[in-house]
This record gives structure tokens, sequence and C-alpha cells, in this order.
């Protein structure tokens, strides 16, 4: 019971640092250090795999789920973005 709780602690501990964090960062820096920090989401990802496959009740299961699923879809989101960062900046010259 007290491991739940130290668990949601922290997950609250780090969305609260994350939010905080990332609402500090100037607009114009925001996409060059997600584009630069793609690997954390595979990093995240891969986390979020091993958690579910340690998953015991159903509850555990499906949380570890949802995460795979948000993970997955960060993951996907910041190499998105970095494509379109990377269109803007590709010259027009040559008929393209």
């Amino acid at each position: 019971m007290i491991e739940g709780f130290v668990a949601l602690y922290i997950f609250m501990l780090a969305a609260f640092t994350g939010y905080e964090v990332i609402s500090k960062v100037p607009v114009i820096l925001h996409t060059p250090l997600m584009s630069g920090s793609n690997f954390v989401h595979g990093i995240v990802l891969v986390g979020t795999m091993v958690a579910l496959g340690h998953a015991e009740t159903g509850m555990e299961r499906l949380v570890g789920f949802v995460a795979v699923i948000l993970a997955a879809g960060n993951a996907v989101g910041g190499y998105v973005v970095t494509e379109r960062m990377l269109e803007m900046f590709k010259s027009s010259r040559g008929g393209k």
C-alpha cells in the first residue's frame, strides 16, 4: 500500500516539475529542444513497456497499457514535429 503512495508522489512531483520546466522554455526554443530530445521519448516508451510487463493485477495492466499508448504517441509526435520543423528550413529552390 505504501509503495502505491510513493509511486503516486513521484508521479505528481515529476508532472509538476515537467510542467514548470516546459512552461519556462521560450516558444522559439521549444521545437529545437524537442527535436534534440527525441531519444528520451523512446526511453520512456521502453520503460512503460517494462512496467506493463511486470503488471500483475487488472488495474496495473490497464494503467500500463494507457502509459504505453501515451508514450508511443509522445514519441511519434516528437518525430512528426521534428519533421515539420525541418521542412520549414528546406530551400524552395530546385522546383519543389
